[in-house]
């Protein structure tokens, strides 16, 4: 069996959890984005604080030849764990926020 399917499946289920999370200070909520045709999964955070809008990236994950990049990761433990935990490979994980010659101590993959 091809491990793309369940690493989607997984990468969907990890994230999901992050649509239900409550901003106390702000009327914010989680919206997800998730596109399993081109492998771009992402959560969006949107509303206000007052008068100012507020639009940013939570959590961006993607698939590139069978790795799962994080490619941005704006919550307060990391979901890279919480993949691992899920049922994905460490090995094929790869922490893109992270500079190339610095994937190498994360004990995730490299590339």
């Amino acid at each position: 069996m091809d491990k793309l399917e369940p690493y989607r499946n997984i990468i969907r289920n990890t994230l999901a959890e992050y649509l239900n999370i409550f901003y106390a200070n702000a009327n914010i909520r989680n919206r997800a984005a998730f596109d399993s045709q081109n492998d771009q999964y992402l959560i969006i955070s949107e509303g206000w604080d007052d008068k100012q809008h507020l639009h940013s990236c939570l959590i961006h994950v993607e698939i590139i030849y069978s790795k799962v990049w994080i490619q941005c990761d704006n919550t307060e433990n990391g979901i890279a764990n919480e993949l691992v935990q899920a049922g994905i490979a460490k090995e094929d994980i790869v922490l893109g926020f992270h500079e190339p010659n610095v994937r190498k101590y994360t004990g995730f993959a490299v590339a």
